[in-house]
């Protein structure tokens, strides 16, 4: 005689079976009974994601600032090194949580308190978004010979059918498309290298240089940083950390690194081509352009289904306390329509965008770094020093549980971290400090507004105020029984 229990078992072993199921989950916690995945996987995931089109115009930027090469390349590896250990870290948080990762904010923020951060994450999601569609609809363009503008609509349709899909899908995908992206790249790579000039612009390679280039590098690693437990939280919560952090750094770092070297590359070898329209340059590059092309398109695809499911996610976490809204039942309709908004404002915004596309990627990617840089420092300070990766699950999900509504020390300590990175900004399109004016031209507002935040969290936590309650000691990751 079957049992709830089996049934459940059964749906369980199906989902890990079949990569084509609709996901069902949302913001709700992974039983222990559907966990699946093996942490390699999180190696092809993120190098996908981060083998695209939007990394080689974030390249392009290094020479824009006026840098050589040798510098550029310099800047690249070493901002995509440093920033990759923060979104890594918070890999680790999807197995041990079984959460999305806004939703783990709600410890430190409070339940309604978690809306600031989550509301500013939802728009660097459409910030993104429309940055990708821009390239992805130039890219079809340039295929099909429609206008750029049909061009974004056909690619956001693609990227919206796959969101629809869901968790497994997105594994499923990223893992072929991980060995078609880096196949081309590496090809242009080489195509590139062979058409180099000799001699080359000593460039302008201040020190004020170098470190505004790695903060941009910087920020593009840290701004994976509120997506990166959303797809590991469906792996055993006993998946090792070790492993959970190296696949998900080596992909996202090596990801990065390729493209936007190429990206650099090519702003030395045809500079108004690769800015005016990198896909199509790119791809022309090469014999089949159309193959080229349509690799190209699939890679947008990986970059950008994050950008649709990320603000489902967030956005649930802030309107459904309860987690129904976005539950087991209710995540496949609330995913369609949510993810389904969010496209259209996208594809609006894109198809209207501004045509200085590389200069607003800059100050887009700058922007964001020093907004997300707070929340990043006091969660992983939370997570990994606080309570050790140890929280009341249950209690997430209660509008007066122990994580309380409103965190104000919390919200106090990211609003002042922000406003102290203000005299070390170097962002010309907001505000360039009179600190960063003195060490010529140099960023570190982002090292100030992570160090800041983090110490005074944790001197918070210590004295009783980081917190309304804290689990008790000892206490483990309770499973989802009342989430």
């Amino acid at each position: 005689m079957s049992t709830a229990a089996d049934a459940s078992d059964l749906e369980a072993t199906r989902a890990r079976e079949e990569p084509l199921i609709l996901e069902r989950h949302g913001i709700d916690y992974i039983p222990p009974n559907e966990r699946h995945g093996k942490p390699y996987t999180l190696f092809t995931f993120w190098a996908a994601s981060n083998v695209q089109i939007l990394a080689v115009s974030v390249g392009v930027l290094a020479i824009v600032f006026g840098l050589s090469l040798p510098w550029a390349i310099f800047a690249i590896l070493v901002g995509n090194a440093a920033g990759g250990i923060y979104m890594a870290l918070h890999s680790v948080q999807g197995p041990r949580l079984g959460l999305p990762q806004m939703m783990q904010s709600r410890a430190q923020f409070g339940m309604y308190g978690t809306a600031l951060p989550n509301l500013i994450v939802v728009l660097m999601y459409i910030g993104y978004f429309t940055s990708s569609a821009i390239l992805g609809g130039q890219a079809v363009a340039s295929l099909f010979h429609v206008t750029t503008a049909e061009g974004i609509i056909i690619i956001n349709a693609f990227v919206l059918l796959i969101t629809f899909f869901g968790y497994d899908m997105f594994h499923s995908y990223n893992r072929i498309v991980t060995f078609l992206s880096t196949g081309i790249f590496v090809a242009i790579l080489v195509k590139l290298v062979s058409v180099l000039p000799a001699h080359q612009a000593a460039g302008d390679n201040s020190a004020g240089n170098i470190l505004l280039a790695i903060s941009v590098f910087v920020a593009w690693q840290v701004t994976w940083a509120p997506y990166v437990s959303d797809y590991s939280r469906y792996m055993p919560e006993n998946t090792p950390a070790v492993k959970t952090f190296s696949y998900t750094y080596i992909g996202s770092v090596f990801g990065a690194s390729l493209p936007m070297c190429i990206g650099a590359i090519a702003a030395v070898v045809a500079d108004k081509a690769v800015t005016a329209n990198a896909p199509d340059y790119l791809a022309g590059l090469l014999s089949a352009k159309w193959l080229f092309l349509i690799i190209i398109i699939l890679g947008v695809g990986s970059g950008n289904f994050g950008n649709l499911y990320g603000p489902y996610l967030t956005f649930m976490a802030i309107i459904s306390p309860s987690g129904k809204l976005a539950s087991k039942t209710t995540g496949r309709p609330a995913r369609l329509i949510a993810t389904t908004i969010v496209a259209i404002i996208g594809t609006l915004i894109a198809i209207k965008a501004s045509s200085n596309f590389i200069s607003d990627l800059e100050n887009f990617l700058v922007f964001t770094l020093y907004l997300l840089v707070p929340w990043t420092a006091i969660n992983l300070t939370d997570f990994y020093v606080i309570r050790h990766g140890k929280y009341d699950i249950p209690e997430l999900f209660k509008v007066n549980g122990k994580y309380g509504k409103f965190n104000w020390f919390a919200l106090i300590v990211y609003a002042l971290a922000v406003g102290i990175q203000f005299p070390f900004m170097n962002d010309p399109a907001v505000y360039v400090g009179p600190i960063a004016n003195s060490l010529g031209g140099a960023d570190i507002a982002w090292i100030v507004g992570f160090v800041f935040a983090g110490v005074v969290y944790y001197v918070g936590a210590r004295l009783g105020l980081a917190s309304p309650t804290r689990p008790k000691h000892g206490s483990a990751v309770l499973t989802g029984k009342g989430a």
